[in-house]
């Protein structure tokens, strides 16, 4: 059994005990909703706590590696101090071994999006994982195929022996729509869509055909933070260098001494990984330092590309505003006059 457990919030005010009932907010009224999202390192979370002090909100995580315990310099993970006392959700609460699907991310972050609401707070969503930004602001019927870590396992083994390639190629034998999407560098979308069409027995289109469906139960404002490509790589390469002076090495050390291995998806995080195989003796350590820069780089690259597919988003360049508080100023303002 896992050790988290889904929130289930009540309605204090009544006192009733019950669940706090969809609809709660009004009659035809929807939930209030804030989410600021972009690439790794663009300098999202001092911006939203910021935001949620002046705004009377919370914060709920949308970073699929910030769940998980005991990652902490690897994930960037806020700190306490940091929090400054504003109060934050679905981070640090699961075990490495644990899974934590989109799915059960949608229904936590739905149960506490309606709490706050009910409660009188903003909830502001923070996060660079897409998936499980979609998974609420669409209507994502593909969040509900589990994840088969035996199959998973299988299919990224063929593409450590055989190739990538090798992988793309079965994607295009049983979907080749949705392999059409992808690169062979694509594997974890490559391994999904393979995982849902072998499961469901559905295509991924087919599966996830309202992924384009907007969910309309809330009213909601998306920002993405951006900036100068080229600057935003060099703030990536010092945060790695940062970690590592913090003791990103010493971190993964004590997950494989715990008991944590490669085979975990939490372990296969940018970082995690690279250390494991550094400290197993397949890589220098310089090579993997650069490994891992690399592949952060690559993976804002990633970030940016998918919230460019939603018109929806306000693209703020963070480097427009002579600092953070400029910035917050101008989130309270466009907030305020949405919300009227």
């Amino acid at each position: 059994m896992p050790t988290w457990q889904t929130y289930y919030y009540r309605n204090d005010k009544k006192g009733t005990g019950e669940k706090v009932p969809p609809g709660f907010i009004g009659e035809n009224m929807k939930e209030k909703l804030i989410i600021i999202t972009g690439p790794t390192a663009v300098g999202k979370t001092a911006v939203s706590i910021a935001l949620a002090k002046a705004m009377n909100g919370e914060i709920i995580s949308a970073d699929s590696m910030q769940i998980y315990k005991y990652m902490d310099i690897g994930t960037a993970k806020v700190t306490k101090e940091e929090m400054e006392g504003v109060e934050h959700h679905l981070i640090d609460f699961i075990n490495p071994e644990e899974q934590f699907t989109v799915a059960d991310y949608k229904e936590n972050a739905t149960n506490l999006i309606t709490y706050l609401n009910n409660m009188g707070k903003l909830p502001i969503i923070i996060g660079g994982t897409g998936l499980y930004i979609n998974s609420l602001v669409y209507e994502l019927n593909f969040v509900d195929v589990p994840p088969n870590q035996k199959l998973r396992n299988k299919l990224e083994n063929i593409a450590e022996i055989q190739g990538k390639k090798a992988l793309l190629d079965m994607l295009y034998e049983i979907d080749p729509v949705a392999a059409e999407r992808y690169t062979e560098n694509d594997i974890q979308r490559i391994v999904r869509a393979i995982e849902i069409t072998t499961i469901s027995g559905k295509t991924f289109d087919e599966y996830g055909s309202n992924f384009r469906v907007v969910n309309d139960k809330y009213d909601v404002l998306i920002y993405c933070l951006n900036m100068d490509r080229q600057k935003l790589y060099e703030r990536i390469d010092k945060r790695v260098d940062i970690m590592l002076e913090m003791g990103l090495v010493e971190e993964v050390k004590n997950l494989m001494d715990s008991g944590y291995g490669k085979d975990l998806v939490s372990m296969k995080a940018i970082g995690y990984k690279q250390i494991m195989e550094y400290l197993d003796g397949d890589e220098s350590y310089d090579a993997t330092v650069e490994k891992i820069k690399k592949l952060s780089r690559n993976y804002a690259k990633r970030q940016l590309t998918w919230f460019r597919r939603d018109n929806r988003i306000k693209w703020l360049d963070v480097e427009f505003y002579k600092d953070k508080d400029e910035l917050v100023e101008y989130l309270i303002e466009d907030i305020k006059t949405h919300f009227h």
